[in-house]
């Protein structure tokens, strides 16, 4: 019975002895916060992603680009001036009930000279074929060229459209604020204007007629143009009028262009342009007449050229030259290095 207990009391001792004596408790350390990473979104095309935390898709894209333009008095009394712009887009889409939500942000500065200013250059929300906000017009297209003149004044407006789309086809109408177009002497350039806009593609040829109103001067202008794919490049037809002088056209009563951007490489692309004006205006920032009649005529020819150098970096140079009746004879163009990312 003594030989019993002694083995008890020492394993007792011996458990105690091995036992670790603490003098506060233990520090636990908090679990990681869980990291959510970007997922990629590829319902709406490439380069979207999902915002964190939603499944809203957001794409930021963008370019810089450094130009010199030459021609008379480009600056002040220069004949030649440099600029920079930078401008980055953001898209967010998202699906509703009634198809995708899209919301539209773009930030564009140029820089002229050291002191440079952001402007908002779009920004609108989108929603079954219907946009609001700040954007570009139908009138903003033209022909691939750079030397045509197919739109005057401002094509960036307040405005309100519906567009209807069904495959290659597509036919909408636009409500626009037309703040900085043209406007008759006494008045204040603060006009409205309705424009309507057809266009689609069928085979190797598309094709785009639009049109606008502009309702405090009672006059309009009508636009149509072609492209159709032939041999190595692509030839290109467009054609105006305009009722009288007007916020979507004024630069003459009528004209006519024609290009063909022939594809010499995967890399080089040539294009020349020819385009005849009847009723020119040649300065369309002093014109103020109630209509083109005794205005002289005017054409112009001009050649484009752009180079891929890389993937996103691209080279353009341009040069043209345009004969009015009733004004002198000017020769203009530029260089540009563009990088898109």
């Amino acid at each position: 019975m003594n030989i019993r207990m002694a083995l008890l009391t020492s394993a007792a001792a011996f458990a105690a002895a091995s036992t670790p004596v603490f003098a506060a408790d233990a520090i636990v350390a908090a679990e990681p916060e869980p990291v959510e990473y970007v997922r990629v979104c590829d319902a709406y095309g490439t380069g979207y992603f999902y915002i964190p935390g939603t499944e809203t898709c957001l794409k930021v894209n963008g370019y810089i680009r450094f130009q010199v333009d030459g021609g008379p008095d480009e600056k002040g009394t220069s004949d030649w001036n440099a600029r920079t712009r930078a401008q980055v887009q953001f898209t967010a889409k998202s699906d509703t009930e009634y198809g995708p939500l899209t919301g539209v942000i773009v930030f564009r500065n140029n820089g002229d000279n050291a002191s440079t200013s952001t402007i908002l250059d779009s920004a609108y929300i989108d929603i079954a074929g219907l946009r609001a906000g700040l954007f570009y017009s139908w009138w903003d297209d033209d022909l691939s060229g750079e030397p045509d003149v197919l739109s005057s004044f401002q094509t960036l407006h307040n405005s309100i459209r519906y567009q209807y789309e069904n495959g290659d086809f597509y036919a909408g109408i636009s409500v626009d604020e037309l703040e900085d177009g043209y406007y008759k002497p006494g008045e204040n350039p603060n006009n409205v204007g309705v424009a309507f806009g057809i266009g689609g593609k069928a085979g190797a040829i598309s094709y785009q007629v639009i049109g606008g109103y502009d309702t405090d001067n009672e006059e309009g202008a009508v636009r149509g143009m072609l492209f159709a794919d032939i041999g190595p490049g692509t030839l290109g037809l467009a054609a105006v009028y305009a009722s009288g002088p007007n916020s979507y056209y004024s630069q003459s009563e009528w004209t006519v262009a024609a290009e063909y951007a022939i594809k010499a490489t995967d890399k080089w692309t040539i294009t020349p342009i020819a385009q005849y004006f009847g009723n020119y205006v040649p300065d369309l920032d002093t014109f103020h007449g109630d209509s083109f009649d005794g205005l002289g005529d005017a054409w112009k020819v001009g050649i484009t050229v752009d180079y891929q150098i890389v993937d996103n970096l691209y080279a353009k140079a341009t040069v043209d030259y345009t004969d009015p009746d009733d004004a002198d004879e000017v020769t203009k163009g530029f260089f540009r290095l563009q990088r898109a990312f």
